[in-house]
This record gives structure tokens, C-alpha cells and sequence, in this order.
């Protein structure tokens, strides 16, 4: 009889672990080398072994479940309870989610960080919105500008077609006289080799990720602006959690946050010596094209902060402090 009640007790222990047991899908845009997956990775191993598997969090990396554009709306309604994405991408939702993305007004990781502080009381009000709950944000290196041919001066731009990625970097190549295209990361070469583009803004890292030598020759070194990847979670499906793995998670994430910045630090030395260890041409913009680019950047900060209304106030009076 014993025994029995033994048993019985054993497989309600077990019943009772798998009952606990809560699985998370987790869609992320980029590819599994990519520094800011490799960062997630960290973090959902942290999560795992804080709540000795009690939470388990599945990563669905390079769009593989839902793709990028369509992320935001997923994790809100709760499609997938966690997620990463491109901040700036949904700019056309609320002109915070943009902030980033308004170019050569936070140049340089100092002061990307400045301005991610001054944005970062509004960005939480505003995924908290949306049903989100934001736990870290990670920049990308700066942004600079690969093109096929030298430029003389920023007027060299103009009649291109410019491979962009959120509606900032599409005005920022209209006011540049550029035709802004939008384009995926993974349709960048060949976009490129069919001549649908001729010049893009981007990171070093996605350069090296995408093979730039390959199609293009000549990067500039303008560290327009560090847009940012955020990593949120569905606020009711937090609140679901028991208290003690909800406080893994938010440890994790405080992890993850610092440790993506200076992984994003690594990745811009690593991406200029490679681009430029493959026949690039890698090189700072003269005083010409800085003070061409200076001036696009006051004019789509002063749109922005229309745009953004008191926000934009809020958080450009914040950041000039």
C-alpha cells in the first residue's frame, strides 16, 4: 500500500512540474549569427536556468515564424507572448517608436545612450499601450552610407535609388534627392546585382552580414544614429507568470541590456576592419558632406518633433539637458 501511495505521490510530483511549466514562442527578425540574436540567446538560456526550466522560451530567429513586419502586432495581441524587433520599423504607428531613427542627432554610442534615456519613459508608456511590457533595448552600430561609386559631395546622391528600411531613413533619402526603396536585409545583394538599388544606410554590421563588398565599394563612416532592437513581452501573458519567474525574466533582461550594448560596440570595430579588410573603401565623410548631412538632420528633427507633438518635446528637451 505503501508503495502505491509512493507512486501516486511521484506522479503528481511529475504532473505537477509539467502543469507548471509554461512554453513561450519567441519570433526574432534576424539570422542566428547576427549579434542581437546572439544576445536574445543569452537571454532565454538566462530565463531557462533562473527558473530551472519552468519557463521555457522557443526562438523562431530570421522572420522563420512571423515576419518582421508583422511582429509588433503579434506579440500585442498576443499571437506569441515574447519578441524582438526594429524599433523604428513602425515609426508609422507613433512617431516615438522613430525617435531613434531621426538621423545625425544622437551621432555615437554616448549619445545614443543619452537620448535612448530621454526616450525611454515615453517608449514604455507607449508599448504599455499596446498591451507590452518592455524589458531591454539593444542599439545597432551607427549607420553609414555604402555606395557603388566615391562620392564627390552629398549631391552625388541624388537620382539614386536608395535602399531604406523604416519611413525616417525614406525621407532622409528624399531630402537627399535619393529615390527611397524599401528592401529586407535578406533581398539586399540581389537588389543590388539587378540594379534596383545603387546606395543604402546601414550599419556596418548588416554590411558584413549581407557581403557588401560584394556589390558595393565605399563606406562612410557617418554614425547617423544607433536604431535600436527592443525585446518585449505580452504584459498578460507576464502577469500570468508565478512572481518568482516574472523576476527571471526582468533579471535576465537587465542582463541583456548592457551586454547587447557593448556586443553592438565589438560588432562596429569588427564589421569597419572587415568591410574594409575585403577591398571597401571604409571612410569619414569630409567637412562638406558633414555639413550637408548636419543640415538634413535640423530639418527632420524639426518634422519629427511636429510630427511627435508634445512627446518630441518631451524628448528632446530631455535629451539636450
Amino acid at each position: 500500500m505503501k508503495s502505491r501511495i509512493a507512486v501516486l505521490l511521484a506522479a503528481s510530483a511529475v504532473f505537477g512540474v509539467a502543469q507548471a511549466q509554461t512554453k513561450w514562442d519567441m519570433p526574432t527578425p534576424y539570422s542566428d549569427g547576427e549579434f542581437h540574436t546572439r544576445n536574445v540567446k543569452l537571454f532565454v538560456e538566462d530565463v531557462k536556468k533562473a527558473t530551472n526550466g519552468g519557463l521555457d522560451i522557443t526562438m523562431h530567429t530570421a522572420g522563420s515564424l512571423i515576419k518582421h513586419p508583422d511582429i509588433l502586432r503579434a506579440v500585442s495581441t498576443g499571437q506569441v507572448s515574447i519578441a524582438e524587433f526594429l524599433l523604428g520599423q513602425f515609426g508609422n504607428e507613433d512617431p516615438v517608436f522613430a525617435a531613434d531613427n531621426v538621423p545625425f542627432v544622437a551621432t555615437g554610442y554616448d549619445n545614443a545612450w543619452k537620448f535612448y534615456q530621454a526616450q525611454k519613459p515615453l517608449l514604455t508608456k507607449k508599448l504599455s499601450g499596446r498591451g507590452l511590457t518592455l524589458l531591454y533595448s539593444v542599439p545597432w552600430p551607427g549607420q553609414g552610407i555604402y555606395t557603388k561609386e566615391p562620392l564627390k559631395s552629398v549631391e552625388d546622391l541624388k537620382g539614386t535609388k536608395f535602399r531604406t528600411y523604416s519611413p525616417l531613413t525614406a525621407r532622409l533619402a528624399e531630402l537627399l534627392g535619393a529615390s527611397p526603396t524599401v528592401i529586407q536585409v535578406p533581398e539586399i545583394p540581389q537588389m543590388f546585382a539587378t540594379g534596383a538599388v545603387q546606395a543604402m544606410i546601414t550599419s556596418s554590421a548588416t554590411g558584413t552580414s549581407t557581403k557588401a563588398w560584394e556589390f558595393v565599394k565605399n563606406y562612410y563612416k557617418t554614425s547617423a544614429f544607433h536604431p535600436k532592437n527592443v525585446v518585449v513581452v505580452n504584459a498578460r501573458a507576464f502577469a500570468q507568470l508565478p512572481k518568482a519567474q516574472q523576476s527571471a525574466v526582468l533579471a535576465a533582461a537587465k542582463a541583456a541590456e548592457p551586454r547587447g550594448w557593448d556586443m553592438s560596440k565589438v560588432r562596429e570595430k569588427d564589421g569597419d576592419e572587415l568591410l574594409a579588410k575585403n577591398g571597401m573603401e571604409v571612410r569619414d565623410p569630409d567637412a562638406g558632406m558633414k555639413a550637408a548631412f548636419a543640415k538634413v538632420g535640423a530639418q527632420m528633427a524639426q518634422e519629427w518633433e511636429k510630427s511627435a507633438g508634445a512627446d518630441g518635446q518631451t524628448i528632446l528637451k530631455a535629451y539636450k539637458k
